[in-house]
């Protein structure tokens, strides 16, 4: 982070990973001001400074809340995100991920901030070339989700362009685990990633873990991922502030840590980590499911100096079998 305290906008700072960011960057010595409509966000996420309730539908909240608390950075985590969503309602996630972002871009210009990090991700390269994706991969959507992401992604580079804003774009591949000090965690309605689904299912929550195809060209025949810790994303996000504070106009960067689990290897970490079996019923490949996907994210380490510091899937799912268990 820049040494000078700042207030720092963080859209969407009631959710999994920006409530994250916030408690970190009020770590850092500095003020996380969070800008939520609560729709998939938490108000008891909010701990480390003031929550706005707010919309980016709606450009003048978001231009009064930058002049009210004299904001000079923003980090956007605020999405729609549901990839089955997006391609039966296309238009909900244009409206809210595009348009809405073009209203903030607005109010940053208006009210003169120039840095944004944004919270990107792997489904703008598509169906993957090759196992280990790099930023140089070729960007194919193959949902309307990750297109929203491209869209937005090009906008910032436009934007740039005519305004002199400073934009960071951070592709990260599986978000994954919970906060390590146990203050935070994942928790979506409804709940689609893979570790909660497996610790809800070990606990007997919901029933047995649907296990998607286990035909796949792999060692034990089920998909691989790049697992990656929220609090070393939002610690990269933080990274990525600093770079375009030092004067760097733009980075386009992966986020993950450069090695995959398959479903069986995350399935077997929820058991050892809880000491529960995970009942698990086996149905056939979703569309669209690649059988590996994996982040080259060497250009991160080399920009931000960035390393994550709970690679190994044991941590990071001890650390969502703690939070999950907390209450039971």
């Amino acid at each position: 982070m820049p040494d000078a305290p700042r207030s720092i906008l963080i859209v969407g700072g009631a959710g999994y990973i920006g409530s994250q960011a916030a408690k970190l960057v009020a770590a850092a010595g500095h003020r996380p001001v969070v800008f939520d409509n609560l729709v998939y966000g938490h108000r008891w996420a909010v701990k480390w400074g003031p929550l706005i309730e707010g919309d980016l539908a709606e450009p003048q909240t978001i231009r009064r809340a930058i002049e009210a608390h004299a904001i000079t950075a923003v980090i956007h985590f605020a999405a729609y995100t549901y990839v089955g969503e997006s391609m039966t309602d296309p238009g909900k996630y244009f409206r809210n991920n595009v348009t809405g972002t073009i209203n903030l871009l607005d109010a940053m210009v208006a009210t003169g901030v120039r840095d944004i990090v944004f919270s990107s991700t792997a489904a703008i390269y598509g169906e993957p070339q090759q196992n280990l994706i790099s930023e140089d991969h070729p960007q194919r959507p193959v949902n309307a989700y990750g297109e929203t992401k491209l869209t937005v992604e090009r906008m910032l580079d436009w934007y740039g362009r005519a305004h002199g804003l400073r934009h960071a774009a951070l592709r990260y591949f599986n978000a994954a685990g919970a906060d390590p000090d146990g203050e935070l965690g994942e928790e979506h309605a409804p709940e689609s990633h893979l570790i909660p689904l497996a610790i809800a299912a070990a606990q007997g929550r919901g029933g047995p873990l649907s296990l998607f195809g286990t035909d796949y060209p792999t060692p034990d025949g089920t998909a691989v991922r790049d697992y990656i810790h929220v609090a070393d994303l939002a610690e990269a996000h933080l990274r990525a502030l600093a770079v375009l504070d030092s004067g760097a106009p733009e980075l386009r960067l992966n986020l993950g840590t450069g090695r995959g689990s398959s479903v069986r290897e995350v399935i077997r970490a929820v058991e050892r980590a809880s000491g529960r079996a995970v009942p698990v019923r086996e149905v056939g490949r979703r569309a669209g499911d690649p059988p590996v996907l994996v982040a080259d994210a060497r250009r991160a380490g080399e920009v931000l100096g960035w390393k994550p510091h709970y690679p190994e899937l044991d941590a990071i799912v001890g650390h969502a079998v703690r939070w999950h268990g907390r209450t039971t």
